[in-house]
């Protein structure tokens, strides 16, 4: 009869056993590190989505503030559309003095299919926030 063990090192059952128990060990800790990735992603995109939602929010509040502004006293109506999807007011954009009611116009517009705000200030609505 050969012994299981020689004087060389370990025996065969014995490296089998121990790489079960190896494979079952890095199993787990795959397992934890790739749902603490997942968790930090979604943190991550939460983080993201509020600060643009701020950067957004805090320049629509200051084109609000300067809807209207009519250097020259022409009396222009500074809102053109308010709904709660939409937005549309008029300010000088070129700062020239003078309020062009057809070309300065400022609209917000909110489409909550999408969840995506958009400003359009003659170039075509580009999107400020999305998702």
């Amino acid at each position: 009869m050969r012994p299981w063990r020689s004087a060389a090192g370990v025996s065969l059952p014995e490296l089998l056993i121990s790489l079960a128990v190896l494979g079952l060990a890095l199993a787990c800790t795959f397992g934890a590190l790739r749902g603490a990735i997942g968790t930090f992603g979604w943190g991550v995109g939460r983080v993201e989505a509020q600060q643009a939602a701020r950067v957004a929010l805090d320049r629509m509040t200051a084109e609000l503030r300067e809807a209207g502004y009519d250097p020259k006293g022409v009396g222009i109506s500074p809102m053109v559309v308010a709904e709660p999807a939409r937005v549309t007011f008029q300010r000088d954009l070129n700062g020239n003095g003078v309020v062009d009611p057809t070309r300065e116009r400022v609209t917000f517009l909110l489409r909550s299919g999408e969840a995506t705000l958009r400003r359009d200030a003659g170039g075509g609505a580009q999107p400020m926030i999305d998702g």
